[in-house]
């Protein structure tokens, strides 16, 4: 019986290298031996990504765009535990935003985006950028008031991209071509069925296969330069007589095995959310969105789900008018905060790597950043008021300049630890 198996798998091998590509990947490929807690949020990713294809599957079996809310509580209420399917799936939403922050912020801390894994930063902030697409549209589907609204403001921003300040085009011009561009994405004069459609066929097919082919070249990417770890030693500098890094261990099957019991934990947290907290009070279910859109009833706060919270409290947080509107500022501020993260290994000149052997200010700044993060992020699901939108224009100044003066110049002014030659700790 083994004999056939073994004979099955070289004609298969002969024609499509499987083992090769099992033992480049995983058998073979060495990862440094001293990962840490933080490294579990990588594989966490992908638990989720594969739960919310998975129960995406199964929900477009039953929802209907055309339906839209409706859809949703049949789902809910007459679907055989679909209302445990749909709560997979909305939780999962707000799980892949939060082990994705945290993978981020692992690569901030041990400098993960500096050279030779630019690319596998610029493929992992092409992930995010995904991800934050996908995740505003599968936020319209549900068709809920809070859904409506939301997506009010959102697709308005259309209109208010400032065209008028190219040479050529008139203040009148700007505006025709704004409100062109708002119809156009929304797929009618206005919110309707249509744009529900429109972005159903978006979230279920056009995103999804672009965030896949972008994971796929994140790991191959990470593969061809290999894995980082918390000293930023490159452990291909130190080799044994065959090649192999002395200071690597096989990816299979130490960290497969080392991973499952964060993956154990992770889904037991997991289910506690579904099955006791499923709106997260609010945070993960908006109470407006249980019930039906309305355009004659606006909610009392028009806020998005808590992981657009920092960029919606940038948008709010710009207040003047000068060249261009309020509005367009905002935009600018909320699009600039995004864009500026995929130039990371560019504006960090810090000749360290970890966040191990930087100097004290480098430490002191990056944990404003994440308070300052934190902060903007709360902002940005709270009523604005004239001292939140203070709060809120201070947390975007050192945003931006964390990035444009602190990254750049900081080690000027610190002493750094001297950094090993071989990783420390492990195995």
């Amino acid at each position: 019986m083994m004999g056939m198996v073994n004979r099955v798998v070289d004609w298969v091998d002969a024609r499509l290298p499987v083992v090769d590509a099992y033992k480049r990947h995983m058998s073979e490929y060495y990862a440094p031996k001293n990962f840490n807690f933080w490294y579990y949020f990588g594989v966490l990713s992908i638990v989720v990504l594969v739960n919310q294809l998975l129960t995406g599957i199964w929900l477009t079996m039953f929802f209907s765009p055309n339906e839209g809310f409706a859809s949703v509580e049949y789902i809910m209420r007459d679907v055989e535990w679909g209302w445990l399917i749909r709560y997979m799936h909305a939780v999962g939403a707000s799980a892949f935003f939060a082990v994705v922050y945290l993978h981020m912020f692992r690569g901030l801390m041990y400098g993960s985006y500096k050279p030779p894994r630019e690319l596998v930063w610029i493929f992992g902030m092409l992930i995010y950028l995904a991800l934050m697409a996908e995740g505003f549209l599968g936020y319209v589907l549900p068709w809920g008031n809070m859904s409506y609204w939301g997506a009010q403001v959102i697709i308005s921003l259309a209109g208010a991209i400032p065209f008028d300040l190219l040479p050529f085009i008139s203040a009148a011009d700007a505006k025709e071509i704004g409100e062109g561009l708002t119809t156009w994405v929304r797929g009618d004069y206005l919110l309707s069925t249509a744009t529900v459609n429109k972005f159903f066929a978006l979230h279920v097919v056009a995103i999804p296969i672009v965030l896949l082919a972008l994971v796929v070249l994140h790991i191959l990417a990470l593969h061809e330069v290999g894995s980082n770890n918390p000293d930023g030693v490159e452990i291909k500098q130190n080799k044994d007589e065959n090649g192999v890094p002395v200071d690597g261990i096989p990816f299979h099957p130490y960290y497969t095995v080392k991973d499952l019991p964060g993956v154990i934990v992770f889904l037991m947290i997991f289910a506690v959310v579904i099955f006791f907290f499923p709106d997260g009070g609010g945070y993960l279910l908006e109470k407006p969105n249980f019930e039906p859109a309305n355009p004659l009833k606006t909610p009392d706060h028009i806020a998005p789900v808590w992981y657009y919270g920092p960029y919606y409290a940038m948008l709010r947080a710009t207040t003047i008018d000068f060249i261009m509107s309020s509005k367009a500022w905002g935009l600018v501020a909320m699009g600039g905060a995004i864009v500026i993260l995929f130039v990371i290994p560019w504006l960090d000149r810090h000749p360290v790597k970890s966040i191990r052997y930087r100097g004290i200010w480098s430490k002191i700044f990056m944990t404003l950043f994440v308070l300052d993060f934190l902060m903007l992020g709360y902002f940005g699901t709270q009523p604005a008021t004239p001292g939140k939108t203070m709060m809120a224009q201070f947390g975007t100044i050192y945003y931006f300049s964390y990035f444009l003066l602190i990254m750049p110049f900081v080690h000027k002014f610190e002493k750094s630890k001297p950094v090993p030659e071989r990783v420390t700790g492990g195995h």
